[in-house]
């Protein structure tokens, strides 16, 4: 296999799509634990798996961070142009992959250990993520998370993330805290923090919020906490069977859950999957038969339905279920999300509450 020539620049071997999205943080490959003991290798990281899934569901996206020249950087190259992603950096680093161990619980939750001292995706400058971003003029979003907000990484993301809420780009973090992978949680906690000051769109789990520390008599009162701690204009709280909650900053929220019964494999990527969703169905518009929601970095332009944000959240959660009935990350393409919406009958609980 080799190494893809793809890049965000114009040649005559690829013909970029507009790029509407830029990702930056972690690629590395899962080592998932099977039954028998055995170690399935699948290629992952948060920020890969939500590149990938933007990717596959036809937004034109920009994976920033360089790859490494071994064989499961040449493997995870692959996976970003079979989906269609643009690479900043084409040529291959020497610095080794990423690894994680993911160990699955008996409903198939994985719980990690992270092995990325030195590694390629790492090898990278906030000045590098600024100029390429600054380099498309069709730029609207850019997105990271997850291991990228690391303390020790902080001098790399965080003045990046600053510089595209002041370039007027809208702003998407993940807290998707992984506490296994640092030894200092304090210092992670306060990074992410930091991270989500910048943020316009805050994805957040149950368990996130519980890792974050936020104060609160359950996750719905957690998670609007968290969103008065910052300037956020919207938050999405994830639950697992639960469904998931649209918070906005006006105090207006949506509730969204699958009614159809799941056969998990495992839950590798469903987090991912739902935030690529969430960002395609807020991205589109009358192109995809769509009610565009109009969005700017500062909030929306014109006001929105209720029932328009409930679909939004019904393409992301159906994005993630999709992504739980295979083995590891296997994001859907857009066709098969909207092929499981038309077979679905949802139930939603939309709820006008102030905060």
């Amino acid at each position: 296999m080799v190494f893809p020539i793809q890049s965000a620049d114009s040649s005559p071997a690829y013909t970029a799509p507009r790029l509407r999205v830029a990702t930056a943080g972690e690629a590395l490959f899962d080592l998932i634990e099977e039954p028998d003991g055995r170690l399935k290798p699948c290629a992952g990281g948060a920020v890969y798996n939500l590149t990938r899934a933007l990717g596959l569901q036809g937004v034109g996206t920009l994976y920033l961070n360089p790859l490494s020249g071994d064989m499961l950087g040449r493997q995870l190259a692959h996976g970003l142009q079979e989906a269609g992603v643009a690479l900043t950096a084409p040529a291959p680093v020497r610095a080794p992959s990423a690894l994680a161990l993911a160990a699955l619980d008996a409903e198939g939750k994985a719980s990690y250990s992270f092995y990325r001292d030195g590694v390629a995706d790492r090898q990278v400058t906030a000045d590098a993520l600024i100029a390429a971003c600054a380099a498309q003029p069709h730029l609207q979003v850019v997105a990271t998370g997850c291991l990228a907000l690391v303390a020790q990484d902080a001098a790399i993301y965080l003045p990046w993330l600053a510089a595209q809420r002041t370039a007027g780009r809208m702003v998407v973090v993940d807290a998707n805290l992984r506490l296994s992978a640092v030894d200092d949680a304090p210092a992670y906690r306060t990074n992410v923090m930091a991270a989500l000051q910048q943020a316009h769109l805050i994805k957040v789990s149950d368990d996130d919020l519980e890792a974050l520390a936020v104060p609160g008599a359950d996750a719905l009162q957690r998670a609007r906490h968290l969103l008065r701690q910052t300037p956020a204009q919207w938050l999405a709280l994830t639950l697992g069977p639960g469904g998931a909650w649209l918070l906005q900053r006006d105090g207006r929220a949506v509730h969204a859950r699958e009614e159809m019964p799941l056969t998990v494999v495992d839950t590798v990527g469903a987090g991912d999957c739902f935030l690529a969703g969430l960002i395609t169905a807020m991205l589109a518009g009358p192109e995809r038969g769509e009610e565009a929601l109009a969005l700017r970095p500062g909030g929306l332009t014109a006001p929105v339905t209720e029932a328009r944000l409930l679909a939004v959240l019904h393409h992301a959660l159906a994005s993630a279920s999709h992504c739980v009935e295979r083995a590891g990350c296997t994001p859907p393409s857009y066709g098969e999300v909207r092929e499981r919406l038309a077979l679905l009958r949802t139930a939603t609980t939309p709820t006008a509450a102030a905060q």
